[in-house]
């Protein structure tokens, strides 16, 4: 299979109506904002939806041993027993884990790590402490770091304009603690949610750095194909199903690897409005493909 023979951009547009998209946890789970009170996800927590979406597929498939299975999987959905990423990539890689063909081996099974890169900093087995026969200490194997730089990059998605939040002081029935007698202080919380917005993010696809990974014009089209349902199958208390949706994918596809067009250029050419409505200005030799939503 062929790499990546295009440089790719895109951007997400999505809109957000009484919920919390993304929970500063330093802050009591209110929703990110910048300084100037525009609100934010984090490139994290998108890429983490990506994953999401791309194991889903990937178990709709059943489960293919085809290298499109997600390393980086979430405790609440992951389909395997492996209890740390450890022990997942030891379950895999056997005693490959640490040598020369880790890299390429950690490509060739896990699409995220063939897309975003991973770093592998794993800790030795063997037990610390032990003394050289001057009676120093003996280092040792330290472990493994192997780093792998991936050719996809997503941006931190930002509001088009200043969000307002709302924060709801909530009670619970029961008392998590003591013995039920009286209602102690666990028993109250707090909800905060964006009341609307309009958010935007880019990314890009690197053909050079695709080489190094094996990533692949058909890994590119899975990113393309789950983009629009990003928000499908990620409902919770803070973000209610319909509360959150992707309004536009646009996908712009350059004629080589270099691009004719550099991407900080490419996505200056979208402009989102408030409601959620957009233009796109015009660049030479580069249509970009307009997807809806799911």
């Amino acid at each position: 299979m062929t790499t990546l023979q295009n440089k790719i951009d895109f951007a997400v547009i999505l809109r957000v109506k009484n919920a919390n998209p993304n929970g500063d946890p330093l802050n009591g789970n209110r929703p990110r904002t910048d300084y100037s009170n525009f609100g934010e996800m984090t490139d994290v927590s998108i890429k983490r939806k990506i994953r999401d979406r791309l194991l889903e597929r990937w178990v709709a498939d059943g489960k293919n041993d085809d290298g499109n299975m997600i390393f980086v999987q979430s405790d609440d959905r992951k389909v395997d027993e492996a209890k740390s990423l450890r022990a997942r990539a030891e379950a895999v890689l056997g005693n490959k884990l640490g040598s020369d063909e880790t890299a390429k081996l950690a490509c060739e099974k896990w699409f995220d790590v063939r897309a975003f890169g991973q770093l592998f900093a794993l800790k030795s087995n063997k037990k610390a402490g032990k003394k050289k026969d001057d009676g120093s200490d003996d280092e040792g194997d330290t472990g493994v770091s192997i780093g792998i730089r991936g050719p996809v990059t997503v941006q931190s998605a930002f509001s088009v304009e200043p969000i307002d939040i709302t924060s709801t002081q909530i009670t619970k029935s029961v008392s998590g603690e003591g013995d039920g007698t009286k209602r102690g202080s666990d028993t109250m919380g707090m909800k905060h949610r964006v009341d609307q917005g309009v958010y935007v993010f880019c990314g890009s696809m690197n053909p050079q750095l695709a080489e190094r990974t094996s990533f692949s014009d058909a890994d590119a089209e899975a990113i393309k194909q789950v983009l629009p349902k990003l928000l499908e199958n990620d409902e919770s208390s803070a973000r209610p199903a319909g509360s959150m949706e992707v309004l536009k994918v646009i996908w712009w596809k350059h004629n080589c690897k270099s691009g004719q067009h550099s991407s900080a250029k490419v996505h200056r050419t979208l402009t989102v409005n408030p409601d959620g409505s957009y233009a796109l200005a015009d660049l030479e030799n580069l249509v970009p493909e307009e997807i809806n939503g799911f």
